[in-house]
C-alpha cells in the first residue's frame, strides 16, 4: 500500500487529469450525429406531435368510408377473392407508427453508439416506449367501431412478450383471444418484409387501412434503388392518403439506406458519403 503523501499525489494528479479532459471534451463538444435533428424534432417538437394527430385524424375518416364501402382493400397484394363478407380490421406497424421509441434514438446519439440487436432488445424489455400522439385513440377507436386492430411489427419473437406488456399498458386494444401481435421471426416465413404476415390478416379480414412509417409496412418492394423506390409510390399514387396513412418518421428507415443499397455493413463514412451525393442541391451560394 502507498503512504498517505503517495496516494494524495496521485489523487491530486488523477483529479487534474480527468479535469483536463473534460475541458477537452467541452471545447470539443458532442460528436456529430446524423439523426440529432430528426429525434430532436420529434421529441420536442410540437410539428411532430400536429402531424401525429393530423394523420390520426384522417385515419378515422378513411377507416369509416371503408367501413361503408364493402369493395375496398388496402392490401391488394395480399387481398385476393371474395372478401366484402369478411370482418373489418386494420394493420399497424408499430415503432415510429404507434410507439414513440425516440428514448432509444437519443441514447445513440447521445452516447455515440449505433443501432444494434442487444441494445434494442434490452430497451424494448424495458417497456419504456410510450405513444404516438394520437395512436390510441385511433386504435381504441377502431376496436369500438368493431375493426380488428392488427400489429405487425419488425421486432422479433423474442420482444414480443414485452411488446404485448408494454402497448396493453398504454391503452391500445390487443385483440382478446386473437394473436394481433404478428412480429417477425415468429414464424419461418415471417422476415422483415410484411406481406406474409399481411396475407395471414387477410384470410379471415377484409382490411381497411395500412398504417405505418416505412415504406415496407405497405409493399414488400421497399429495398430498391432510389428509382425502383419512386416508381412503388407512384404506381400506388391512389392510396396514399386514403387506404394507405403514413406517420413521418425521420430518424430512421428504408429512405436512409436506398442511396447505399440498404447494406449496412458498409463504413459509416461510406454511408455518410453515398447520402450526400444523392442529394439534389443548388449550385450557387458563393
Amino acid at each position: 500500500m502507498p503512504r498517505p503523501a503517495t496516494l494524495t499525489t496521485t489523487l491530486a494528479c488523477l483529479t487534474l487529469l480527468a479535469l483536463g479532459t473534460g475541458s477537452a471534451r467541452a471545447e470539443d463538444g458532442p460528436a456529430a450525429n446524423d439523426t440529432l435533428n430528426a429525434v430532436l424534432w420529434t421529441q420536442r417538437s410540437v410539428e411532430f406531435k400536429g402531424n401525429a394527430l393530423g394523420a390520426f385524424a384522417l385515419a378515422r375518416i378513411r377507416l369509416d368510408e371503408a367501413l361503408a364501402d364493402l369493395t375496398r382493400t388496402a392490401a391488394p397484394a395480399e387481398q385476393t377473392g371474395d372478401f366484402k363478407d369478411l370482418p373489418p380490421a386494420v394493420i399497424c406497424d408499430v415503432d415510429e407508427t404507434l410507439l414513440d421509441t425516440s428514448l432509444y434514438q437519443a441514447w445513440t446519439v447521445t452516447q455515440g453508439k449505433s443501432f444494434a440487436p442487444d441494445t434494442w432488445t434490452q430497451f424494448v424489455k424495458a417497456k419504456v416506449s410510450r405513444p404516438i400522439p394520437g395512436a390510441v385513440e385511433f386504435a381504441t377507436y377502431a376496436d369500438q367501431r368493431g375493426v380488428k386492430v392488427f400489429y405487425v411489427t419488425n421486432r422479433t419473437a423474442e420482444e414480443e412478450a414485452a411488446t404485448r406488456e408494454n402497448m396493453a399498458e398504454l391503452g391500445f386494444p390487443m385483440g382478446g383471444n386473437v394473436d394481433t401481435l404478428l412480429t417477425a421471426k415468429e414464424k419461418p416465413d415471417w422476415g422483415s418484409a410484411k406481406g406474409t404476415r399481411r396475407a395471414v390478416v387477410t384470410k379471415d379480414y377484409r382490411v381497411l387501412l395500412l398504417i405505418g412509417d416505412n415504406l415496407g409496412d405497405f409493399s414488400d418492394a421497399y429495398k430498391g434503388d432510389e428509382a425502383a423506390r419512386l416508381k412503388v409510390y407512384e404506381d400506388n399514387s391512389p392510396r396514399w392518403g386514403n387506404d394507405w396513412i403514413v406517420i413521418a418518421n425521420p430518424t430512421y428507415g428504408s429512405f436512409e439506406s436506398a442511396p447505399f443499397n440498404h447494406d449496412y455493413k458498409q463504413p459509416a463514412e461510406a454511408q455518410r458519403a453515398a447520402k450526400l451525393k444523392a442529394l439534389d442541391s443548388w449550385q450557387g451560394g458563393q
